[in-house]
């Protein structure tokens, strides 16, 4: 199955698996500011936004697709790594945690958050560059950007093309590369608008015409590699065609014969020999010589590459696939291999070894360190303080790097501070707090990976819990869990549709075991027995298509156990028979595609009939009828999340939290005390939460305790200053 590309994927690349234009901007550089700080799980380093709110993301430790890790060779301690779906970071090691360099970016330029490609001056340790955006068919289109102060800010560079962070072969190679013999020199091999340099620090940018080989469509020119010893040898590895080499910087070009047609990574050692990994093994270049040098002579798919820079005979290579036995390392240039074992001490404690085996993508060398190495996967980064022993023992290190694509969200007004439905780690009950990780995922949906799309409670119980899920390309498992204690445990279903996707989930306000189900492209479901026996919702439409979907269409009335409402095509529909039935009760909702995607519905606890409906740029709409009629807020001019929590003492009004825009306020993050009438502005321009916000839940706990969980930066929350929790 092809993964569409215009889609936001989960930085976990098992999905991938196993399931397997040459136009200069002239818009004026700008400038955008990063936090530039650490979110430390213990103690957390808040953005503060207005109202003197603080945000910062919960801990989770959930990781993500690492698709590059760059030590820098001039100072210790000075790494930086990139992600495919949630930006670029840089190592604090006093704390042990990862720095957000892209948290600057509005909703607007969340295509920015997509990591296609990092270069670090060699010869400056100030200086870095970053090659942004995650599908090139958005707007903007991807650009390159540079820092002078280890990505404090970042000023974009008269560049725009399409990339793809999150699309084929991103575990693979390295696009962007300075010169180390003139820093001046700069080199991005493009996916789709072949090799562009610049000769300026960046300043401006032009395409290499020179250079014509066949590309292929999606993956262009996958990486780029300086010889450091021998000033104007630069390689270029064009997927499908074969590695290319200029002596001139650049200016010629020609085709190394017998290269492979399939490279991953290259690598050229201290004296000058050109390593490269393929789909085939592992070869070496070396006085016009190919030789194959692959572990156990037997063709196999490589990718992650490693040459110790002190020693140019020391080599690490990992297998490309998902398998136990996955790292080799050579003294002697790959003459012969050892199979490094491997021991892993878990900083996380509920990740399992089997994440150490997700698709290795880079393997490094530290310069200053002997024996230090850094490897990334798909679920994070790993580090190792002696790659020479075997086993090696390494640590996985995720505080800050918080990639978890987040599909639901639930904030119950008992029990755990937050419940959160995630993909690929199934979810967590964050009893631990906010500021701590959580002690184990949920579990119990079905194989791992899995995903949870839908979470939700009863009103009259909180502590009956039901979650909806599965892997979505093998949706034949039991569909979801029921628990009985706020979500500690879980019980799957008694049965479940055969291969039926289940999306949204809500359950009856006064009845835990009555709750409807959404289906991929299919009509919803029910059941009156807690998951046991199913029946087909009538009057309704199939359902979206899932998985990545991010509208919430369906609710339950909060204080009527009877009632259940459904939106979809400008048309609300409600049900007052448990869910088994429903009706049209309003058409006259204006109705767009886009705006219906991102759909939400909800309903206010405590009042019968209330129902509330955004649809981004078409607004937020109010009914006090039971969705008969709906009145919208002339205040809101984009409703693209919003949600309900715990009032402030001495109210009986639901405090209305809004991502969007609000007449004379622009965009942002907003609070309102009178259901609308009246904003305030508690969201912060240092941080935006600009990385596809998903979905919004707030706290029945706690006033003003809100939560906005993203396509790749994980869950965030933010309180008022001074507030606990």
């Amino acid at each position: 199955m092809k993964i569409p590309k215009f889609i936001a994927l989960t930085g976990l690349p098992i999905l991938v698996g196993i399931i397997a234009a040459c136009a200069t901007s002239n818009q004026q550089p700008q400038t955008y500011k990063s936090l530039g700080i650490a979110s430390v799980a213990a103690a957390p380093i808040y953005s503060i936004g207005g109202n003197g709110y603080r945000w910062a993301n919960v801990s989770i430790g959930g990781g993500g697709f690492v698709t590059g890790v760059y030590p820098h060779p001039l100072e210790k301690d000075l790494v930086y790594i990139r992600t495919d779906v949630g930006g670029f970071y840089r190592w604090n090691a006093a704390d042990k945690s990862w720095i957000p360099l892209n948290d600057s970016f509005p909703l607007a330029q969340k295509t920015y958050y997509g990591g296609e490609a990092l270069a670090v001056d060699p010869n400056d340790a100030n200086i870095v560059y970053m090659a942004a955006g995650k599908y090139s068919q958005w707007e903007p289109k991807g650009s390159i950007f540079k820092s002078s102060d280890r990505g404090k800010t970042w000023t974009k560079l008269k560049i725009d093309l399409g990339m793809d962070s999150n699309s084929e072969e991103r575990w693979a190679g390295e696009r962007l590369a300075v010169d180390p013999s003139n820093s001046k020199v700069i080199f991005f091999g493009s996916r789709h608008d072949g090799l562009w340099k610049s000769s300026d620090a960046g300043a401006t940018w032009a395409r290499v015409t020179s250079f014509s080989p066949n590309l292929t469509k999606g993956i262009g020119i996958l990486g780029i590699a300086f010889d450091k010893r021998s000033p104007g040898l630069v390689y270029a590895n064009v997927y499908g065609d074969g590695i290319y080499k200029s002596t001139d910087t650049g200016n010629t070009w020609s085709k190394i014969q017998g290269s492979p047609t399939q490279a991953q990574r290259m690598a050229v050692s201290s004296n000058g020999i050109l390593y490269v990994t393929h789909k085939s093994g592992v070869s070496k270049y070396a006085g016009g010589t190919w030789s194959n040098i692959t572990p156990d002579g037997k063709p196999a798919f490589f990718n992650a590459l490693g040459v110790n820079p002190t020693n140019p005979n020391h080599l690490v290579v990992s297998l490309g696939q998902i398998t136990s036995k996955i790292l080799y390392s050579s003294l002697d240039g790959g003459a012969t291999w050892t199979e490094k074992k491997a021991n892993i001490d878990h900083t996380v404690s509920w990740w399992h070894d089997a994440m150490f085996e997700s698709w290795v993508s880079a393997i490094e060398f530290d310069p200053k360190v002997p024996g230090k190495v850094w490897l990334t996967n798909g679920s994070g980064i790993w580090q190792t303080d002696n790659i020479n022993a075997n086993p090696v023992t390494w640590a996985n290190y995720q505080q800050g790097q918080e990639e978890i694509v987040a599909f639901a969200l639930a904030a119950p007004p008992k029990g755990a501070v937050l419940l959160s439905g995630v993909a690929d780690v199934d979810g967590f009950n964050h009893n631990n707090g906010l500021n701590s990780y959580p002690s184990k995922r949920m579990g119990g949906i079905g194989p791992w990976p899995q995903h949870t799309y839908g979470i939700t409670y009863s009103e009259s119980d909180p502590s009956r819990v039901v979650r909806v899920g599965g892997v979505e390309w093998e949706p034949i498992h039991n569909g979801g869990t029921t628990s009985t204690d706020g979500g500690l445990t879980w019980k799957k279903f008694g049965s479940f549709p055969s291969k039926a996707m289940p999306l949204r989930v809500a359950i009856s306000a006064n009845n835990p075991n009555n709750f409807v189900v959404t289906l991929s492209e299919a009509q919803p479901i029910q059941t009156t027995d807690g998951g046991a026996s199913w029946s087909k919702v009538s009057g309704l439409p199939n359902g979206a298509k899932g998985p990545w979907y991010w509208g919430e269409p369906l609710a339950a009335d909060k204080v009527d156990g009877n009632t259940f409402y459904y939106y979809s095509e400008g048309k609300v529909y409600r049900s007052t028979d448990r869910g088994a039935s429903f009706q049209v009760v309003n058409s006259s909702i204006k109705s767009e595609y886009w705006a219906d995607l991102w759909c939400r519905l909800k309903t206010v606890p405590g009042v019968k009939d209330e129902v509330w409906l955004s649809l981004d740029w078409n607004g937020l709409y109010r009914s006090t009828d039971g969705g008969k009629t709906l009145t919208k807020l002339p205040s809101v001019e984009r409703a693209h999340l919003f949600a309900f929590g715990k009032p402030p003492d001495g109210s009986t009004t639901p405090a209305l939290y809004l991502y969007g825009k609000v007449a004379g306020m622009g965009e942002g993050i907003f609070r309102s005390l009178d259901r609308g009438q009246t904003w305030t502005s508690i969201g912060s321009q240092e941080n935006p939460i600009g990385g596809e916000p998903n979905v919004m839940e707030a706290s029945w706990q706690q006033f003003g305790l809100v939560f906005i969980g993203t396509n790749g930066r994980g869950i965030y929350y933010g309180k008022p200053d001074g507030s606990s929790g």
